[in-house]
């Protein structure tokens, strides 16, 4: 079913742009056959680890499956929209349209060209985004105390061991108090990813870096991931807290498990324990990888909540869909029940799909200011 719904966009484009196109029978076949073979990316990825969250080819081959992916993907769109179009036209007009071959010409040029952008966007080293909170009774100590969100790094063949060093030597460069990450950091076993995952082991903060797991973990035997990770010098939230100290005065770091959890047998999100034992009054800044639970989370008096999961819509106007699977939420600030969320854009994205466009990656450097 999975292959088989990633297939469609390609049948459309070789029923309604390829088969139409003035060129001899031959070539026609071939550019279907050519098209079909490219719009099975994801079956490959499969056969090659057994998983389509982690395809195990060289980086210049995911780079082009994705950029030919995504041109099917966009071709289907553009098509999609002239036909309705052309529908709407005749409908009008009473008369029948022929779309010239020039236009069709047009759109497979611009798919083309935004799918090669798309993918330069995707799996570029992310800018920095700094973003300020202003945090009800946070104590003056912080305020102007930075945080830096990373999430959906997803690590992988694609966004290579190279690409999360300079990640990493990015990060370390902004000389933040604290790093979190918000989920989602592999795709692959941890025999796969050992090397690509090493340059984490780098990343500094006087506060340290926490992080929680994401659904992809769960994919890949997240238990021995999350150890995995304490060992680069991470500290694991799983449905707890970590109180964060300066000057006598402090705030709660909490983080929980992903929705996902119960499907691998392990134990979700639970926040009620995540919080137990935390201090009255202490302002609580919340990670929590999927944004679907933020209006739970305001009742129980976080101030701010930390998400990504979404990769922020990845192409704009898809965002509109994703956001309907996320309670409304896929990128940037909302105000839920009293509590901030903010859904972060990610740092990198699957590689199965890694497209952007008009929806941009980020490293967020968070300031606390006091509200």
């Amino acid at each position: 079913m999975f292959h088989l719904m990633f297939s469609t966009p390609c049948l459309y484009v070789i029923v309604r742009f390829i088969w139409p196109l003035p060129w001899p029978l031959p070539a026609r076949l071939l550019a279907a056959l050519l098209l079909l073979l490219a719009s099975q990316y994801h079956l490959y990825a499969r056969w090659s680890s057994g998983s389509v969250f982690s395809p195990e080819f060289a980086r210049p081959l995911l780079l082009f499956f994705n950029w030919a992916f995504g041109a099917i993907l966009l071709l289907a769109v553009l098509q999609l929209l002239v036909d309705v179009g052309s529908l709407l036209v005749m409908l009008a007009r009473r008369q029948w349209l022929v779309i010239p071959p020039p236009l069709r010409y047009g759109l497979g040029t611009a798919a083309l060209l935004l799918a090669a952008l798309g993918v330069q966007q995707a799996t570029r080293v992310p800018p920095l985004k700094d973003i300020e909170v202003a945090i009800p009774n946070l104590p003056p100590q912080f305020d102007g105390y930075t945080l830096l969100q990373l999430t959906d790094l997803h690590i992988s063949r694609l966004f290579d061991q190279h690409w999360a060093q300079a990640v990493v030597e990015r990060a370390n460069a902004l000389g933040v108090d604290l790093i979190v990450i918000s989920g989602d950091l592999v795709d692959g076993p941890i025999s796969a990813r050992r090397a690509d995952v090493e340059p984490l082991r780098a990343l500094r903060a006087a506060d340290g870096v926490y992080v929680i797991p994401g659904n992809h973990e769960y994919f890949f035997d997240n238990e021995a991931w999350m150890q995995y990770f304490v060992g680069l010098g991470m500290r694991r939230l799983n449905n707890s807290h970590a109180l964060i100290e300066r000057g006598g005065a402090q705030w709660v770091l909490a983080g929980v498990n992903d929705l996902s959890a119960p499907r691998a047998g392990l134990p979700g999100p639970d926040l009620p324990q995540a919080l137990a034992g935390a201090p009255a009054g202490a302002p609580v800044i919340l990670l929590d990888h999927q944004p679907r639970n933020a209006r739970k989370a305001a009742r129980l008096g976080v101030a701010l909540q930390l998400s990504g999961h979404t990769h922020g819509g990845m192409i704009r106007l898809l965002d509109y869909v994703v956001a309907r699977s996320n309670e409304g939420f896929v990128s940037g600030f909302y105000p839920v029940e009293g509590m901030q969320l903010y859904v972060n854009n990610g740092t990198a994205l699957w590689p199965g799909f890694a497209v952007r466009l008009g929806v941009p990656s980020e490293l967020t450097r968070i300031t606390l200011r006091r509200g």
